[in-house]
């Protein structure tokens, strides 16, 4: 398909240069304008066509041999904050067999006129549709015994990266600070091998002062885990080979910690496990579709 549309826009080029020439031969102007104009119209669209080609193939991360596919459509589908200032970024990721439980918490301040809402990119290797994720969220600036839970909005298409907002119990002024946090299910998305999970963080800055990401293996040492870093075009590179900071019984817990770390960027943390054990959230996910069914 491709190949075809290059051929038909560049026969379009050909025939409308001629006819172009033509008209100015035969000294009609309407004539020579319209080749020239369908020309034009056609190197214009090769044109955009081959930067989207380019734009689309960069996107596609691949990191330890494996495509990163929900980075990748997160990629595409990016939305930039523009009127907050993250000051403080910190990710939990708790894996346990199959499931995944992420927490963010952010905290900075509204640069803005106002905000109402801030927004999250929840990402898996596996689809989850949204309506069965147990997903809360809390303003812990006007809510900091959370006592009033938030149940994120979905932003857009439902599918392996979803775009979700929080709307904040009160809006944001210039200069007002925020603090908010979301914890996310995500069961049966994890898998036995070489896996990962994301960090990422899209605002309208150049860095971020303090940023971290604590892995949690409830059940399992991994091998080995190691952090990699994605920008906007799709380059990965290695950042580091993680070490245990804490390790007790089954339960071992890994640390990322940095600084002054670029705003418009991911991390891929992927790790390696020979087996898994028993999933207590693919369990619990179970139940509720199975008490959904039966209440309807």
């Amino acid at each position: 398909m491709e190949g075809f549309q290059n051929s038909l826009a560049f026969w379009v080029t050909v025939i409308g240069t001629a006819v172009g020439l033509f008209g100015i031969i035969q000294s009609h102007a309407w004539l020579a304008a319209l080749g020239v104009l369908a020309a034009v119209t056609s190197i214009g669209a090769l044109i955009y066509a081959r930067h989207e080609r380019v734009r689309f193939r960069a996107v596609f991360v691949t990191v330890e041999g494996r495509t990163i596919d929900c980075l990748s459509l997160a990629t595409l589908r990016r939305r930039m904050n523009r009127s907050l200032t993250i000051q403080h970024a910190e990710h939990d990721a708790t894996i346990h067999g199959e499931d995944l439980t992420a927490t963010w918490h952010y905290a900075g301040y509204c640069h803005g006129i106002s905000e109402s809402s801030i927004e999250f990119s929840i990402d898996a290797d596996s689809h989850i549709p949204f309506d069965d994720l147990a997903c809360s969220a809390f303003d812990l600036v006007n809510d900091p015994r959370k006592e009033h839970p938030i149940r994120p909005i979905l932003i857009g298409s439902d599918g392996i990266s979803k775009k979700v907002a929080v709307p904040l119990l009160a809006p944001l002024g210039p200069g007002n600070q925020f603090e908010v946090l979301l914890t996310c299910e995500l069961p049966g998305c994890m898998k036995a091998g070489i896996d990962y999970c994301t960090a990422t963080v899209s605002f309208n800055q150049d860095r971020i002062l303090d940023y971290s990401m604590k892995l949690i293996f409830a059940d399992e040492q991994p091998g080995w885990v190691r952090a990699y870093e994605a920008g906007s075009t799709g380059t990965s590179r290695l950042l580091k080979e993680l070490k245990p900071v804490h390790s007790t019984g089954s339960r071992t817990e890994y640390l990322d910690a940095a600084g002054e770390i670029w705003a418009r960027s991911a991390r891929i943390y992927v790790f390696w496990r020979c087996n898994m054990r028993q999933q207590p959230l693919r369990q619990q996910r179970r139940n509720f579709l199975r008490d959904k069914a039966t209440a309807a």
